[in-house]
């Protein structure tokens, strides 16, 4: 389907399409449309409702900025949420339903019961807690998840979180500025993001501050709301970054909390703010506690047979 739109002449069209035409790039990543800009006049190419919804949404921009108001790349971004989502918050996805993400119409799918069970467990909760050894997609479909959510408008951010604890290294040593100290700790989520969204929409939305990565530490003093928070590596917080890390979620937004057990890093002597976690909350209702195990590793066969061997257990020696 095709649909032209004439752009009154009094518009201001910068405004309107943003500097570069950034305006009307979200639109066509968003809605998977084409759109074409000559002289004032908007052609808009796709599926059919996709272009009607582009229209609707061209329609009201058209309005903000013909009564004066400001129109940032993050206004457009919250009304193209507000588009395309359900009238239901309760539901970010339908259950067995394939988590669709940005990247070639990718859709992604648990591959264990492991797995399924977790997935639930998120779109049905609004704090989940995943347990268990390398390979089992812990982290992967966390991302998954909130990635769907944010490309169905069922959040407004997504925020990522890893602890930049020192795996036998001081973070001091290490060469750069803090950013660059840190970047190693957070390249398993950015990684996991870049496989469901082309490198330059991440980018996009981590500078309009759409989804964000940043190191736990960051998180000290925020509310987030209508955000899906993800902290990674969670076996590495204490007892007090943890409390602080769950006091975080806001109305509308939905956690999950990933960790290895059996991969600790903190000093001698410190406990797990993970697993003190789990010993506390499990009792209470509304809250989600996945354990998965070997049976759902998914990398390769050689992951599983080596998780066997170690048994959950560090290495004497």
């Amino acid at each position: 389907m095709e649909l032209t739109i004439n752009v009154p002449a009094e518009t201001d069209r910068v405004a309107l399409f943003g500097p570069a035409e950034r305006h009307l790039k979200l639109i066509r990543e968003a809605l998977d449309v084409a759109i074409t800009s000559r002289d004032g006049v908007l052609r808009v190419t796709g599926e059919g409702a996709s272009v009607n919804r582009a229209a609707e949404l061209i329609a009201e921009l058209t309005q903000t900025v013909s009564q004066g108001k400001a129109l940032s790349s993050a206004d457009v971004v919250e009304r193209l949420h507000r588009l395309t989502g359900s009238t239901d918050p309760d539901e970010p996805w339908h259950e067995n339903e394939p988590l669709d993400v940005y990247v070639g119409h990718q859709k992604i799918s648990p591959k264990t019961a492991g797995q399924s069970q977790y997935l639930e467990s998120i779109r049905t909760h609004d704090l989940t807690f995943c347990t268990g050894p390398a390979g089992t997609g812990k982290t992967y479909l966390a991302v998954a998840a909130a990635v769907s959510m944010l490309k169905k408008g069922r959040a407004r951010r997504l925020i990522l979180v890893r602890p930049a604890v020192e795996a036998g290294e001081k973070l001091g040593f290490l060469p750069g500025d803090m950013q660059q100290k840190v970047n190693p700790y957070l390249r398993p989520l950015l990684d996991a993001l870049n496989d469901m969204m082309p490198l330059e929409q991440v980018q996009r939305f981590m500078s309009h501050d759409v989804i964000e990565v940043a190191p736990l530490a960051f998180m000290r003093g925020r509310t987030l709301n209508d955000s899906v928070i993800i902290m990674d590596e969670a076996q590495n917080t204490t007892a007090g970054q943890m409390l602080m890390f769950l006091t975080r979620l806001g109305h509308g937004g939905k956690m999950i909390v990933t960790g290895d057990t059996s991969q600790i890093d903190l000093p001698d002597g410190e406990s797990s703010g993970l697993i003190d976690a789990i010993r506390r909350l499990r009792k209470m209702p509304g809250i989600a506690f996945i354990a998965l195990d070997q049976a759902d590793i998914v990398r390769h066969r050689l992951v599983q047979r080596i998780v066997e061997a170690y048994g959950g257990q560090e290495p004497v020696g």
